[in-house]
């Protein structure tokens, strides 16, 4: 009868080991994680973050840089779907074009989480979770924080505020979001008019790029720069000193993430605002794994918090930056 009962225990845990997401208690949970790649300060952070999260909870981390190219995010979930792991995360290069393999997770039974960005499908059931800031209120914070910025006060009540704009990847969901925000306050602003937008591609070469080819259009007349993240601004920092201009004075600068470098360029009087999006969703995304593993309802949406720093603040707040 023992024997019976032992070939029986035997048989389901070999089962349950067959099983794609199930994990037996000895066994360390298997995370497949896609990063974008490494194209900014707050990446190199995201991923730092991710990787010792990973390690302190314990969890077995299979880790694949994208390098900003959408079909090497796709052949890393095929790789971790035919490696049977027991989550699949990623942030999106892009929000368009996820439902193929999304599908094949799904059939697989592997569940997979959103992280920092966003995708766009028809069916909503191929992703369970998704971590991370909300885009559209970062670019709400940009313009309302310009808007109330007294020297662009000044400057309205004479005329027109004319902003150039350096957005993120094009169809990536931060860059789509953090457009949408500011100029959803700007509506109700006729006076501030975005001149010229064009992508920078969350880089500070690409932003420095841009901004070079707005200043040749437009030179003086532009009073502010808006970019999707702090590495374009100070790229386009750059350009505008390189133009005989003062960045923060010249043209008023708003950008967005709050890293270390945006806060010495505020500190240098070079960048006059920053919207925190933060970067240290490791701990939170093993929390959720490991809910996710357990068979644990979860959160649909999971917004982190966040602040904005403006110029006066930089000196203050700069020591307790972590990225």
């Amino acid at each position: 009868m023992k024997s019976v009962m032992f070939k029986v225990a035997s048989a389901v845990v070999v089962f349950l080991a067959l099983l794609p997401g199930a994990v037996l208690a000895k066994d360390s949970i298997v995370l497949g994680f896609s990063q974008v790649g490494a194209e900014s300060e707050w990446r190199t952070a995201n991923t730092q973050s991710i990787k010792e999260a990973a390690t302190q909870e314990g969890i077995t981390l299979k880790f694949s840089d994208a390098q900003q190219k959408q079909e090497n995010q796709i052949k890393a979930i095929r790789s971790f779907i035919a490696q049977r792991v027991n989550v699949i995360a990623f942030s999106p290069v892009v929000e368009t074009g996820w439902e193929p393999v999304l599908r094949e997770a799904k059939a697989a039974r592997i569940p997979v989480i959103l992280t920092d960005r966003a995708v766009s499908v028809k069916d909503e059931s191929l992703w369970l979770s998704f971590l991370g800031s909300d885009f559209v209120e970062e670019g709400r914070r940009a313009a309302k924080w310009l808007v109330s910025y007294p020297p662009i006060q000044e400057l309205a009540a004479k005329g027109e505020v004319n902003i150039v704009e350096l957005q993120g990847t094009v169809g990536s969901a931060p860059a789509i979001d953090r457009k949408k925000g500011f100029e959803e306050v700007l509506k109700e602003q006729p006076k501030f008019k975005i001149i010229r937008s064009q992508t920078g591609d969350f880089t500070r070469a690409k932003g420095k790029e841009v901004m070079e080819a707005f200043l040749k259009a437009e030179g003086k007349k532009i009073n502010v720069l808006y970019a999707h993240n702090d590495d374009m601004a100070i790229g386009a920092i750059q350009a505008i000193e390189e133009a005989g201009l003062k960045p923060g004075k010249d043209v008023v600068i708003v950008s967005i993430d709050a890293v270390k470098g945006a806060f010495e360029a505020m500190i240098a009087g070079k960048l006059n605002c920053t919207v925190e999006c933060n970067p240290q969703l490791g701990p939170q995304l093993m929390r959720l794994v490991k809910d996710v593993v357990a068979g644990k309802q979860v959160p649909r949406r999971i917004v982190t918090q966040e602040s904005v720093f403006p110029q006066e603040s930089a000196a203050r707040e700069f020591p307790n930056r972590k990225y």
